[in-house]
């Protein structure tokens, strides 16, 4: 499988995420018990009469060979075991197991062979000694679930609604069409305990946090964000488990690396899940560990502007474009949010003004006002000062008369 992290985004393209709405009824997961059910048989109170066909046998006869029919341990019983009590998920033995004891428990690594085929009989894939851990979403969710319910040994055939397989877009290895239905044939080989992550040497612990970071990538490319979120989280489980085991720098920075690319694409999911504040939080959980990780810095910057924080995610991104400025994505982001950025700015400034009565427009009025007074002022000294001269002339030329 190719490591999906090494671009700016994880490739979301192919399988939606399921969604799983229970009816009421009790899940047989819940219960730990195989439940048969039998339908009433619909008797009238009062039946017509028999007619006497000449076989001697009347009603008290037909009740007797019925009550024999139900009593009879040879009889055909109900086959199919709706697991989740909705009739999308139904699980038959074909051979049966070792007994109940010996059903794997959730946490174990199991072994199995696996025949998967279309409803119309086409094989699409088969696998000998698949294994997995149960219950960490390792495989498509039919499989998880039923095979909780086998017995060592046992053989089962499977039905299973598209959406605890590959969902409405399907898969391109196996070759699965969108919204298919399929049979799964399925052999439990083996249930053992998970190894202890504290003595586990390092080379396989970062062997084992890749292998379930890696299906947190296929759930992420298939669009089972929530799916994706888990297998990070059991990745890092992992790969921050405390060691009995001595380990060399070499290996503890490649644990560092493995810890750092699941906190970034649990961010990316995160973030399509819309749960902002836990993607900010692994955003800040890789930046801990290394400071400079650009993708890290590229979410958080992101992660910020959705929170409407538009200063600090510039200031985020600015500091991605310097370490990598040859950066296409980062650019066109910061380059939107620069833009958004202004324009939330010119509409608080707009809001402010109206709020204050329109400040700039009272302040123009004020100008030309006092504009208008000073012209007043200096045309009424001007005329003045004509009057005071005039007066002054006339009282001149009167007394040179006299």
């Amino acid at each position: 499988m190719t490591d999906k992290e090494e671009t700016m985004e994880v490739s979301d393209s192919y399988d939606s995420p399921p969604s799983e709405k229970k009816n009421g009824r009790t899940s047989l997961l819940d219960s730990g018990e195989d439940f048969e059910v039998v339908d009433e048989e619909d008797i009238d109170d009062d039946p017509p009469p028999l007619e006497d066909a000449g076989g001697g046998k009347g009603k008290h006869a037909d009740e007797s060979e019925k009550e024999k029919e139900e009593t009879d341990p040879s009889a055909p019983v109900e086959e199919w075991l709706d697991v989740l009590g909705n009739d999308q998920l139904k699980k038959k033995v074909l051979e049966d197991g070792e007994g109940r004891d010996s059903r794997p428990q959730k946490g174990q690594n199991v072994r199995i062979n696996l025949k998967t085929s279309l409803t119309d009989g086409k094989l699409v894939e088969e696998q000998h000694d698949l294994s997995f851990t149960l219950g960490d979403g390792d495989v498509i969710q039919a499989l998880d679930l039923s095979v909780q319910l086998m017995e060592k040994g046992e053989k089962a055939l499977i039905q299973t609604d598209a959406k605890y397989a590959y969902g409405a877009r399907g898969s391109y290895e196996p070759e699965i069409p969108p919204n298919a239905p399929l049979c799964l044939e399925v052999e439990l080989k083996e249930a053992t305990d998970a190894p202890d992550l504290e003595m586990l040497p390092p080379a396989e612990k970062i062997a084992l946090a890749s292998h379930k970071r890696e299906k947190g990538n296929v759930h992420y490319q298939r669009g089972d964000y929530a799916f994706a979120v888990n297998s990070y989280s059991i990745a890092l489980q992992v790969a921050e488990s405390s060691s009995k085991v001595d380990i060399n720098p070499e290996e503890e920075n490649e644990l560092i690396d493995v810890k750092v690319k699941c906190l970034n694409n649990m961010a990316a999911s995160q973030l399509k899940l819309d749960h902002y504040d836990a993607a900010l939080k692994s955003c800040v959980s890789a930046l801990a560990h290394q400071p400079d990780n650009i993708k890290a810095l590229f979410r958080m910057g992101k992660v910020l502007a959705l929170q409407g924080e538009y200063t600090e995610a510039i200031q985020t991104l600015r500091k991605a474009l310097k370490l990598e400025p040859s950066n296409k994505t980062i650019h066109a982001e910061l380059s939107k949010l620069v833009k958004k950025n202004s324009e939330q700015r010119g509409a608080e400034q707009a809001m402010y003004k109206k709020m204050l009565g329109n400040p700039t427009s009272g302040s123009s009025t004020q100008k030309h006002r006092a504009k208008s007074s000073w012209g007043l002022s200096w045309k009424w000294l001007f005329g003045a000062t004509a009057v005071a001269i005039g007066g002054v002339a006339l009282s001149v030329v009167i007394a040179a008369r006299n």
